[in-house]
Protein backbone atom coordinates (compact mmCIF):
# COMPACT_ATOMS: atom_id res chain seq x y z
CA UNK A 1 0.00 0.00 0.00
CA UNK A 2 0.91 3.48 -0.68
CA UNK A 3 2.94 5.05 2.05
CA UNK A 4 1.85 8.50 3.43
CA UNK A 5 4.47 10.53 1.91
CA UNK A 6 3.31 14.11 0.77
CA UNK A 7 4.48 13.25 -2.58
CA UNK A 8 2.20 10.14 -2.85
CA UNK A 9 -1.31 12.18 -1.55
CA UNK A 10 -3.83 13.60 -3.95
CA UNK A 11 -7.73 13.39 -4.33
CA UNK A 12 -7.26 9.48 -5.28
CA UNK A 13 -5.67 8.70 -1.78
CA UNK A 14 -7.66 6.49 0.59
CA UNK A 15 -8.47 5.79 4.23
CA UNK A 16 -6.02 3.01 4.36
CA UNK A 17 -3.27 4.87 2.52
CA UNK A 18 -3.14 7.66 4.93
CA UNK A 19 -3.31 5.65 7.68
CA UNK A 20 -0.12 3.19 6.81
CA UNK A 21 1.63 3.08 10.07
CA UNK A 22 -1.07 4.56 12.23
CA UNK A 23 -1.02 3.31 15.60
CA UNK A 24 -3.87 4.60 17.65
CA UNK A 25 -4.54 2.20 20.01
CA UNK A 26 -5.95 4.33 23.76
CA UNK A 27 -7.18 6.57 21.61
CA UNK A 28 -10.70 7.62 21.96
CA UNK A 29 -12.44 9.03 18.97
CA UNK A 30 -16.31 10.66 18.39
CA UNK A 31 -17.51 11.21 14.86
CA UNK A 32 -20.43 12.29 14.50
CA UNK A 33 -23.07 11.75 11.46
CA UNK A 34 -21.46 7.87 11.42
CA UNK A 35 -24.19 6.05 10.01
CA UNK A 36 -23.47 6.55 6.74
CA UNK A 37 -21.34 7.73 4.11
CA UNK A 38 -17.84 9.22 4.75
CA UNK A 39 -18.37 9.42 8.61
CA UNK A 40 -18.87 5.58 8.66
CA UNK A 41 -15.61 5.26 6.56
CA UNK A 42 -13.96 7.88 9.01
CA UNK A 43 -15.25 5.49 12.18
CA UNK A 44 -14.15 1.96 10.22
CA UNK A 45 -10.65 3.57 9.24
CA UNK A 46 -9.60 5.09 12.68
CA UNK A 47 -11.19 1.54 14.31
CA UNK A 48 -9.21 -0.45 12.26
CA UNK A 49 -5.63 1.06 13.68
CA UNK A 50 -7.12 0.69 17.03
CA UNK A 51 -8.84 3.85 18.22
CA UNK A 52 -11.89 3.47 20.29
CA UNK A 53 -14.80 5.07 18.36
CA UNK A 54 -17.84 6.46 19.61
CA UNK A 55 -20.38 6.86 16.29
CA UNK A 56 -22.84 9.98 17.68
CA UNK A 57 -25.62 9.60 14.88
CA UNK A 58 -29.56 10.25 15.06
CA UNK A 59 -30.02 6.55 13.09
CA UNK A 60 -28.83 4.07 15.83
CA UNK A 61 -30.06 0.97 13.99
CA UNK A 62 -28.24 2.57 10.69
CA UNK A 63 -25.29 2.88 13.31
CA UNK A 64 -25.31 -0.62 14.31
CA UNK A 65 -25.08 -2.10 10.62
CA UNK A 66 -22.01 0.30 10.09
CA UNK A 67 -20.72 -1.34 13.58
CA UNK A 68 -21.59 -5.33 11.85
CA UNK A 69 -19.27 -4.49 8.96
CA UNK A 70 -16.47 -2.87 10.35
CA UNK A 71 -16.28 -5.73 12.56
CA UNK A 72 -16.56 -8.06 10.23
CA UNK A 73 -13.78 -6.26 8.49
CA UNK A 74 -11.55 -5.96 10.90
CA UNK A 75 -11.15 -7.95 14.23
CA UNK A 76 -10.67 -6.48 17.93
CA UNK A 77 -12.23 -2.90 16.91
CA UNK A 78 -13.74 -0.63 19.63
CA UNK A 79 -16.84 0.58 18.16
CA UNK A 80 -19.60 2.00 20.05
CA UNK A 81 -23.29 3.84 19.08
CA UNK A 82 -24.80 6.36 21.19
CA UNK A 83 -27.45 9.11 20.32
CA UNK A 84 -26.56 12.93 19.20
CA UNK A 85 -29.18 14.64 17.41
CA UNK A 86 -27.60 18.17 16.97
CA UNK A 87 -30.98 19.68 15.80
CA UNK A 88 -31.77 19.49 19.48
CA UNK A 89 -29.27 21.25 22.18
CA UNK A 90 -30.97 18.86 24.88
CA UNK A 91 -29.35 16.38 22.84
CA UNK A 92 -26.04 17.30 22.52
CA UNK A 93 -26.05 18.53 26.07
CA UNK A 94 -26.94 14.72 26.93
CA UNK A 95 -24.63 13.36 24.47
CA UNK A 96 -21.88 15.31 26.18
CA UNK A 97 -22.11 14.65 29.79
CA UNK A 98 -22.39 10.70 28.84
CA UNK A 99 -19.13 11.24 26.90
CA UNK A 100 -17.48 12.97 29.89
CA UNK A 101 -18.41 10.56 32.34
CA UNK A 102 -16.49 7.33 31.00
CA UNK A 103 -14.43 9.29 28.77
CA UNK A 104 -11.05 11.23 31.05
CA UNK A 105 -9.33 11.81 27.78
CA UNK A 106 -10.89 12.39 24.21
CA UNK A 107 -7.98 11.93 21.20
CA UNK A 108 -10.25 13.04 18.30
CA UNK A 109 -13.48 14.63 17.90
CA UNK A 110 -14.56 14.22 14.23
CA UNK A 111 -17.72 16.84 13.75
CA UNK A 112 -18.58 15.46 10.32
CA UNK A 113 -22.46 15.49 10.56
CA UNK A 114 -24.11 17.91 8.67
CA UNK A 115 -27.17 18.64 6.30
CA UNK A 116 -26.96 20.53 2.74
CA UNK A 117 -29.60 22.27 0.54
CA UNK A 118 -32.64 21.72 2.89
CA UNK A 119 -35.78 24.25 2.56
CA UNK A 120 -36.54 26.42 4.99
CA UNK A 121 -36.87 24.05 8.55
CA UNK A 122 -36.03 24.96 12.23
CA UNK A 123 -34.26 23.16 14.47
CA UNK A 124 -35.65 22.32 18.09
CA UNK A 125 -34.31 25.47 19.28
CA UNK A 126 -36.04 27.70 16.60
CA UNK A 127 -32.03 28.19 14.97
CA UNK A 128 -32.10 27.83 10.67
CA UNK A 129 -31.89 24.19 10.06
CA UNK A 130 -28.35 24.26 8.33
CA UNK A 131 -26.38 26.68 10.60
CA UNK A 132 -28.20 25.26 13.17
CA UNK A 133 -27.01 21.75 12.43
CA UNK A 134 -23.74 22.18 10.47
CA UNK A 135 -22.65 24.74 13.02
CA UNK A 136 -24.15 25.33 16.63
CA UNK A 137 -24.85 22.05 17.37
CA UNK A 138 -21.14 21.09 16.70
CA UNK A 139 -20.13 24.11 18.72
CA UNK A 140 -21.69 23.36 21.63
CA UNK A 141 -20.43 19.99 21.60
CA UNK A 142 -17.02 20.61 20.90
CA UNK A 143 -17.05 22.97 23.63
CA UNK A 144 -18.94 20.74 26.16
CA UNK A 145 -16.37 18.42 25.43
CA UNK A 146 -13.06 20.65 26.06
CA UNK A 147 -11.94 19.39 29.23
CA UNK A 148 -11.49 15.62 27.65
CA UNK A 149 -10.40 17.07 24.63
CA UNK A 150 -7.85 19.45 26.81
CA UNK A 151 -6.75 16.40 29.36
CA UNK A 152 -5.72 14.08 26.20
CA UNK A 153 -2.19 14.48 24.74
CA UNK A 154 -2.37 16.87 21.63
CA UNK A 155 -5.92 16.05 20.91
CA UNK A 156 -7.83 17.24 17.22
CA UNK A 157 -11.15 18.67 16.20
CA UNK A 158 -11.74 17.93 12.74
CA UNK A 159 -14.60 20.19 11.23
CA UNK A 160 -15.79 19.03 7.98
CA UNK A 161 -16.64 22.19 5.89
CA UNK A 162 -16.75 22.73 1.94
CA UNK A 163 -15.66 24.65 -0.79
CA UNK A 164 -19.19 25.68 -0.62
CA UNK A 165 -17.83 27.98 2.04
CA UNK A 166 -17.11 30.41 -1.12
CA UNK A 167 -21.31 30.46 -1.70
CA UNK A 168 -21.73 33.25 1.38
CA UNK A 169 -20.01 34.85 4.32
CA UNK A 170 -21.99 34.55 7.60
CA UNK A 171 -25.27 36.75 7.09
CA UNK A 172 -24.14 38.65 10.68
CA UNK A 173 -27.82 41.12 10.62
CA UNK A 174 -29.60 37.92 10.35
CA UNK A 175 -28.14 34.14 10.69
CA UNK A 176 -31.59 32.61 11.22
CA UNK A 177 -33.43 34.47 8.42
CA UNK A 178 -36.28 35.54 11.28
CA UNK A 179 -36.65 38.42 8.75
CA UNK A 180 -35.36 37.75 5.29
CA UNK A 181 -35.76 35.56 2.24
CA UNK A 182 -34.78 32.04 2.90
CA UNK A 183 -32.02 31.22 0.31
CA UNK A 184 -31.28 27.69 0.61
CA UNK A 185 -27.76 27.48 -0.98
CA UNK A 186 -26.57 30.96 0.62
CA UNK A 187 -27.44 29.62 3.95
CA UNK A 188 -25.88 26.46 2.79
CA UNK A 189 -22.55 28.56 2.38
CA UNK A 190 -22.62 30.26 5.76
CA UNK A 191 -22.94 27.06 7.64
CA UNK A 192 -19.60 25.91 5.90
CA UNK A 193 -17.97 29.31 6.21
CA UNK A 194 -19.17 29.02 10.35
CA UNK A 195 -17.49 26.16 10.10
CA UNK A 196 -13.83 26.94 9.16
CA UNK A 197 -14.25 30.31 11.01
CA UNK A 198 -15.02 28.47 14.40
CA UNK A 199 -11.69 26.55 13.46
CA UNK A 200 -9.88 29.26 13.49
CA UNK A 201 -11.10 30.72 17.00
CA UNK A 202 -11.44 27.39 18.47
CA UNK A 203 -7.91 26.37 17.40
CA UNK A 204 -6.56 29.72 18.97
CA UNK A 205 -8.39 28.55 22.41
CA UNK A 206 -7.32 25.24 22.31
CA UNK A 207 -3.64 26.18 21.86
CA UNK A 208 -2.66 26.34 25.99
CA UNK A 209 -3.60 22.66 26.08
CA UNK A 210 -1.63 21.32 23.45
CA UNK A 211 -5.17 20.30 20.91
CA UNK A 212 -5.34 21.70 17.66
CA UNK A 213 -8.36 21.96 15.13
CA UNK A 214 -8.50 21.84 11.52
CA UNK A 215 -11.35 22.44 8.42
CA UNK A 216 -11.58 19.95 6.22
CA UNK A 217 -12.80 20.53 2.20
CA UNK A 218 -13.61 16.40 1.74
CA UNK A 219 -14.63 16.39 -2.38
CA UNK A 220 -17.11 15.64 -4.38
CA UNK A 221 -18.43 12.42 -3.19
CA UNK A 222 -21.88 10.36 -3.93
CA UNK A 223 -23.17 9.83 -0.73
CA UNK A 224 -27.22 10.61 0.85
CA UNK A 225 -26.11 13.91 1.92
CA UNK A 226 -27.70 14.90 -1.83
CA UNK A 227 -31.45 13.63 -0.48
CA UNK A 228 -32.48 17.24 -0.03
CA UNK A 229 -31.40 18.33 -3.10
CA UNK A 230 -33.61 19.43 -6.43
CA UNK A 231 -33.43 18.44 -9.97
CA UNK A 232 -33.16 22.09 -10.77
CA UNK A 233 -30.51 22.71 -8.24
CA UNK A 234 -27.52 22.34 -9.84
CA UNK A 235 -28.32 23.93 -12.63
CA UNK A 236 -29.12 27.10 -10.62
CA UNK A 237 -25.73 26.51 -8.78
CA UNK A 238 -23.60 26.41 -11.80
CA UNK A 239 -25.23 30.17 -12.90
CA UNK A 240 -23.70 31.34 -9.40
CA UNK A 241 -20.04 30.34 -10.79
CA UNK A 242 -18.89 33.69 -12.10
CA UNK A 243 -20.08 35.74 -9.95
CA UNK A 244 -20.62 36.58 -5.66
CA UNK A 245 -23.15 34.14 -4.52
CA UNK A 246 -23.60 36.02 -1.01
CA UNK A 247 -22.69 38.83 1.49
CA UNK A 248 -18.90 39.22 1.88
CA UNK A 249 -18.29 36.53 -0.67
CA UNK A 250 -14.94 37.93 -2.66
CA UNK A 251 -14.15 34.11 -4.49
CA UNK A 252 -14.31 34.02 -8.35
CA UNK A 253 -15.73 31.15 -9.06
CA UNK A 254 -17.88 28.81 -7.06
CA UNK A 255 -20.06 26.13 -8.21
CA UNK A 256 -22.51 22.88 -7.38
CA UNK A 257 -22.15 21.63 -4.04
CA UNK A 258 -21.94 17.70 -4.21
CA UNK A 259 -23.38 15.19 -2.08
CA UNK A 260 -21.82 13.88 0.66
CA UNK A 261 -22.20 14.08 4.85
CA UNK A 262 -19.34 17.13 4.12
CA UNK A 263 -19.74 17.88 0.47
CA UNK A 264 -17.97 19.85 -1.66
CA UNK A 265 -18.21 22.71 -4.63
CA UNK A 266 -17.15 21.77 -7.72
CA UNK A 267 -14.45 23.95 -9.18
CA UNK A 268 -14.50 25.05 -12.86
CA UNK A 269 -11.43 23.04 -14.10
CA UNK A 270 -11.51 18.89 -14.25
CA UNK A 271 -13.23 17.90 -11.00
CA UNK A 272 -12.74 14.19 -9.28
CA UNK A 273 -15.27 12.41 -8.10
CA UNK A 274 -14.24 10.84 -4.81
CA UNK A 275 -15.11 7.42 -3.72
CA UNK A 276 -15.95 7.04 0.04
CA UNK A 277 -12.84 5.85 1.15
CA UNK A 278 -11.12 8.92 -0.83
CA UNK A 279 -13.56 11.43 -0.03
CA UNK A 280 -12.98 10.28 4.01
CA UNK A 281 -8.94 10.56 3.43
CA UNK A 282 -8.60 13.76 3.95
CA UNK A 283 -10.70 13.73 7.51
CA UNK A 284 -8.48 10.88 8.70
CA UNK A 285 -5.30 13.05 7.39
CA UNK A 286 -6.11 15.77 9.03
CA UNK A 287 -6.69 13.35 12.49
CA UNK A 288 -3.66 11.97 12.26
CA UNK A 289 -0.52 13.78 10.26
CA UNK A 290 2.33 14.34 12.76
CA UNK A 291 3.59 17.36 10.40
CA UNK A 292 -0.36 19.29 11.12
CA UNK A 293 1.12 20.26 14.26
CA UNK A 294 2.43 23.33 12.80
CA UNK A 295 -0.57 23.92 11.17
CA UNK A 296 -3.19 24.20 13.89
CA UNK A 297 -6.55 26.14 12.12
CA UNK A 298 -5.73 25.56 8.75
CA UNK A 299 -7.97 24.05 5.91
CA UNK A 300 -6.97 21.11 3.91
CA UNK A 301 -8.25 19.25 1.19
CA UNK A 302 -6.96 16.52 -0.83
CA UNK A 303 -4.48 15.42 1.89
CA UNK A 304 -2.75 18.84 1.51
CA UNK A 305 -2.92 22.21 3.08
CA UNK A 306 -5.51 24.31 1.43
CA UNK A 307 -6.65 28.36 1.27
CA UNK A 308 -10.28 29.51 2.51
CA UNK A 309 -12.09 31.73 0.60
CA UNK A 310 -11.13 35.30 2.14
CA UNK A 311 -14.50 35.96 4.59
CA UNK A 312 -13.42 32.35 6.09
CA UNK A 313 -10.30 33.11 6.42
CA UNK A 314 -11.18 36.50 8.94
CA UNK A 315 -9.72 36.13 12.80
CA UNK A 316 -11.83 39.07 13.58
CA UNK A 317 -15.23 37.76 12.73
CA UNK A 318 -14.31 34.25 13.98
CA UNK A 319 -14.15 35.47 17.17
CA UNK A 320 -17.17 37.74 16.93
CA UNK A 321 -18.99 33.74 15.21
CA UNK A 322 -17.58 32.52 18.77
CA UNK A 323 -19.16 35.42 20.82
CA UNK A 324 -22.43 35.10 18.98
CA UNK A 325 -22.38 31.35 19.01
CA UNK A 326 -21.97 31.39 22.55
CA UNK A 327 -25.39 34.07 22.91
CA UNK A 328 -27.60 31.75 20.41
CA UNK A 329 -26.75 27.93 22.30
CA UNK A 330 -27.12 30.29 25.66
CA UNK A 331 -23.38 29.09 27.19
CA UNK A 332 -19.91 31.05 27.40
CA UNK A 333 -17.08 28.97 26.85
CA UNK A 334 -13.43 30.49 27.48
Amino acid sequence: MTPRDASARGPETTTDEVLVGVDLSGCTAVVTGASSGIGAETARALASVGARVILAVRDVEAARSVVAGIEQRHQGVLTEVRTLDLTDLASVRGFAAGVLADTDRLGLLINNAGVMGTGFHRTTDGFEMQFGTNHLGHFLLTNLLRPSLAAADRARVVNLSSAGHMLSDIIWNDPNYLERPYDKWESYGQSKTANILFTLELDRRLAASGAHSYAVHPGMIGTNLARYLEPGDFKALMSRGSRRTGPGDTSANTSAPTTDQAESVEKPAAVVMKSIPAGAATTVWAATEPALIDHGGAYLEDCHLGVAAEHARDVEAARRLWAMSETMVGQSFP
